[in-house]
């Protein structure tokens, strides 16, 4: 049986709910798929800076390091006014979750983006238009203006940078053609190399990728703006999207918008030797402590965690399989069903097959 140390970043408000419920998952996965988790949690975001002074403290930083994969939770308190928010930019949550991508180097993200049948109706577009979305952006993560340097807010003038290095625009190019590979095979790269120069060297860089290696994968280009406008104009004209930090931070909240709930959508953080593993959705305050947090995202990212990190895509076919079955039986009340997070959660335990073939004889025998 193949034993897996998972460091888990429960995080703030809906966080710890979500987590735990998918730990409860993952639990009762293990014996049918031949796997053992040595979960270990620690602190991280609002709770962390209570606590520990700091949103990604020593502790946590030396923890993950220690693990297969990161699994994490929604981090951050309610916007606004709020002791976290008032701290310095280099103490607040948002700055702990750059600091983490940096700590694990993770560079490129990954948001899969689909609407679940019998789900076509929560989507803002018309459900003949939303139907059959199923959709990747590749977001990179490390690179561009969030981390260029000069950048500072003076009395009269704001400087950012956005600044890429070859090396970095071409391993997050592979990672969607690769990606695409085990998809459709297409790739749709965002940019706006009309009017900046960082967009160009963007395009040429990946058009070189491509060339040189992946040839057997369709590649074409879009500018954001009207990328923004073809994601909820044709959603279904795209496979894989890889684009540039901000534009991808842009995109992937408007394509999650697409099948109507935050809720649902997972996201993969990759690159470094540990992945790290979280819902798209927020800490949501108001909702905190209630039963109503929707797990999906959560209970999503640790089938990715499954799939790119610990080398079980089995299992994670069937996790994957158990949410769907759950989603279409009764969702969770904010998609319109009745189930709380705990109802939902004993439903996609029910889900889950009595056994996973693994292929590995080993493993086989230790679920039987």
């Amino acid at each position: 049986m193949t034993r897996h140390r998972i460091a888990v970043l429960a995080g703030d408000f809906i966080g710890p709910e979500v987590v735990d419920a998918t730990l409860e998952v993952l639990e009762a996965l293990t014996p049918r798929a031949g796997l053992t988790f040595d979960f270990t949690p620690l602190p991280f975001g609002g709770h962390a800076i209570d606590h520990h002074g700091a949103p990604l403290p020593e502790v946590t930083k030396a923890g993950v390091l220690e693990a297969d994969a990161v699994l994490m939770g929604s981090a951050g308190g309610p916007v606004g006014d709020h002791p976290w928010n008032r701290l310095p930019r280099a103490l607040r949550v948002e700055s702990g979750i750059l600091d983490l991508r940096r700590h694990l180097g993770v560079y490129a993200n990954l948001r899969p983006v689909a609407v679940f049948a019998g789900l076509e109706h929560l989507s803002p577009l018309k459900p003949e238009i939303a139907r059959g979305t199923d959709l990747l952006i590749v977001r990179e993560l490390t690179g561009g203006i969030y981390f260029g340097k000069p950048s500072q807010n003076g009395p009269d003038r704001g400087v950012s940078t956005d600044v890429y290095e070859r090396y970095e625009v071409e391993r997050i190019a592979r990672s969607a053609f690769e990606a695409a590979r085990l998809r459709r095979g297409r790739v749709t790269s965002v940019d706006k190399a009309n009017v900046l120069d960082v967009s160009q060297f963007w395009r040429d860089v990946v058009v070189g990728v491509h060339a040189a290696e992946f040839p057997d994968v369709t590649l074409d280009h879009l500018y954001v703006d009207n990328a923004a406008m073809q994601l909820v104009r044709d959603p279904r004209a795209f496979d894989v999207v890889v684009t540039a930090n901000l534009f991808g931070d842009i995109l992937s909240d408007l394509a999650a918008v697409l099948p109507g709930s935050l809720g649902v959508l997972p996201s993969a953080s990759l690159g470094g030797r540990i992945g790290l593993y979280e819902p798209v959705h927020g800490s949501a305050p108001d909702i905190a402590g209630r039963d109503l947090a929707n797990p999906t995202g959560t209970l999503l990212s640790a089938a990715m965690m499954l799939r790119f990190g610990l080398g079980a895509p089995a299992a994670a076919d069937a996790l994957e399989g158990a949410v769907r079955a759950a989603l279409a039986e009764d969702p969770t009340r904010d998609l319109g069903g009745t189930r709380g997070t705990a109802a939902f959660t004993a439903a996609v335990v029910a889900a889950l097959p009595a056994r996973v073939a693994t292929g590995d004889p080993g493993a086989t025998a230790a679920a039987d």
